[in-house]
């Protein structure tokens, strides 16, 4: 089917769908995302204090029930599950837990003795459950679309992080002076003066915020709902391959099928699912043209013909990679970022979470822009990130007294390491991921799957070393 040109129309991507792909991407993890930049708001506020970070982290490695659920259920049913009525409603848990978080954060109630955050702590575990989740679920529905809107998807996830940061900033979450105050001690009843940090009062409460989480849901469903229903998003999807199984013989193993492409037409004899090839770029009709088709399922657009296929080895090694990737991106370096930068000051760290997150869709933007990455520089990149990743270790492994952290330049350099290796390791998921696109659907759901994988072993390692062996020691804010 020939493609009407348009003023959207920039060679083989559609703009506006482009876009809405990308709005779509920002429902994977705003929540989340959007939850750990808004605690230094909300912390002095709760019982746990600055334990609360540690509760969250247990939390969201227990919400993964939910892509291990899915997986099962795809390989179990043989990916005929309802993806659509599943994401429509892990897209409703979210908004839904993000609109009662505005107005139950702050209750608690006493468990064990002790007072926690129980509306927070369980709403959090739904909004983890739909952004875990939304890794094997959000990259399987891409690839309904052509390879080429992959970027767009990952683009809007790299905002994720970006948007709920920018929207924290202008919130003044953070902002802090320290001043010389006397504290009284109850033993002795005799005062002392000691400098303590004075956290100022956002420009808008937590409420708002969570209200804001909520609007990222609704946006994000929204961005779903065009891109099944929109004849005109519908134009960008993947050409549908028709079986018929009304009337087929019963004791035929194979059925006769018209092979249609835009390069002519073919008679092939036997028909394989592309579910298990992973390649097609055609339109399959039953060749007898009386029988009336029953069944439409939507397919990938690269052939074999077109890309090389990854060998066995490749992609179990690519699976790993990816699962590296996401242990020290998502598990291992959020988890002791505090300790990393904090002891250069509350300016970098702040500096360093802000231009992280937008280093993130830009690197997602230049895998776009860029010719396809091979695997040589998926490889390389990938190293070098994960050499960056040591030296963040480092510092956090030193704190409060990391590698220049006398020296002007001290603050620089972490900022700066922290925006390379996102950048570096950002460009790499989505050269993966691209990959794995031409390998099929089922290659994008052991990608998600390997994604959730490699943040669980990343965070469990990361809480053990700061929770129960105390590896690492927070920097005094006001040093």
């Amino acid at each position: 089917m020939g493609r009407g040109k348009n003023v959207f129309s920039c060679g083989e991507i559609n703009v506006f769908v482009y876009i809405v792909v990308a709005m779509f991407g920002v429902g994977s993890w705003v929540a989340v995302n959007g939850l750990w930049v808004e605690l230094p708001v909300m912390v002095p506020y709760l019982p746990e204090g600055w334990k609360l970070p540690s509760y969250l982290t247990v939390i969201i490695q227990l919400a993964n029930i939910g892509p291990i659920l899915v997986t099962l259920a795809y390989t179990c049913s043989k990916d005929s599950i309802n993806e659509k009525a599943i994401v429509f409603l892990i897209l409703t848990v979210g908004a839904v837990a993000c609109l009662l978080l505005a107005f139950f954060w702050r209750t608690t109630s006493y468990i064990g003795g002790e007072e926690h955050s129980t509306a927070l702590l369980v709403l959090q575990f739904f909004l983890a459950c739909v952004d875990c989740t939304s890794s094997v679920l959000f990259l399987p529905f891409m690839s309904l679309f052509r390879v080429e809107y992959m970027t767009g998807y990952f683009i809007g996830e790299g905002m994720s992080g970006l948007i709920p940061s920018l929207v924290a900033l202008g919130q003044g979450v953070g902002k802090m002076t320290c001043q010389n105050m006397s504290v009284l001690n109850q033993t002795t009843n005799i005062s002392h003066y000691e400098i303590q940090p004075i956290y100022h009062e956002p420009t808008f409460p937590v409420e708002d915020f969570f209200f804001f989480l909520f609007a990222m849901m609704i946006m994000s469903g929204v961005a779903f709902t065009l891109l099944n229903y929109l004849p005109y998003c519908k134009r960008e999807h993947t050409v549908e391959y028709v079986m018929d199984v009304e009337g087929a013989d019963s004791n035929s193993s194979s059925s006769n099928y018209e092979l249609s492409s835009d390069h002519g037409k073919v008679r092939e004899e036997e028909y394989q699912d592309p579910s298990q090839t992973g390649h097609s770029n055609t339109e399959l009709v039953p060749s007898n043209k009386k029988k009336k088709p029953s069944l439409a399922v939507c397919t990938d657009t690269h052939s074999s013909l077109v890309s090389e296929a990854l060998s066995r080895r490749t992609y179990f090694y690519f699976l790993i990679l990816i699962a590296w990737i996401s242990a020290i991106s998502n598990g291992v370096l959020p988890s002791v970022q505090t300790y990393s930068c904090l002891p250069y000051g509350n300016s970098a760290y702040h500096l360093a979470v802000t231009l992280s997150s937008i280093s993130n869709p830009l690197a997602c933007f230049v895998a776009f822009v860029l010719p396809e990455a091979s695997r040589i520089i998926i490889n390389v990149l990938t190293f070098f990130g994960t050499c960056v990743a040591a030296f963040i270790m480092l510092t956090a492994v030193q704190s409060p007294t990391p590698l220049l952290v006398e020296s002007n330049g001290g603050p620089v350099i972490v900022v700066l390491a922290w925006v390379l290796f996102t950048a570096l390791i950002s460009f790499s998921k989505v050269s993966i991921a691209t990959l794995f696109r031409k390998e099929g659907k089922r290659a994008l759901l052991w990608c998600g799957a390997m994604t959730q994988l490699g943040s669980v072993i990343g965070a469990i390692i990361t809480y053990i070393l700061v929770n129960v062996l105390t590896i690492f020691e927070s920097a005094p804010p006001c040093a």
